[in-house]
């Protein structure tokens, strides 16, 4: 009786991770429709990337990263 349960279990899980992972395949293309506007009218993607990279940074490690940067730049003479 519990392998039947299990089994039942298992596959409806399964099942829900296959959905999921064709809606995250959609998004993902959705995202790169998106990338693709911004570049055809002119916006830098790469940049574009590392804003949104940067805004999901507390301000904190924001404020690390770029000061290690800056801190880098200077070591190599980039400044």
């Amino acid at each position: 009786m519990t392998d039947n349960i299990s089994a039942e279990q298992l596959r409806l899980l399964i099942e829900r991770i296959e959905r999921l992972e064709e809606e995250k395949k959609g998004i993902a293309d959705d995202i790169k429709d998106v990338y693709a506007e911004a570049k055809s009218t002119g916006f830098d993607v790469k940049t574009m990337k590392s804003i949104i990279r940067l805004r999901k940074m507390e301000k904190h490690h924001r404020d690390e990263a770029e000061m290690l940067l800056e801190t880098y730049k200077q070591a190599l003479g980039l400044m």
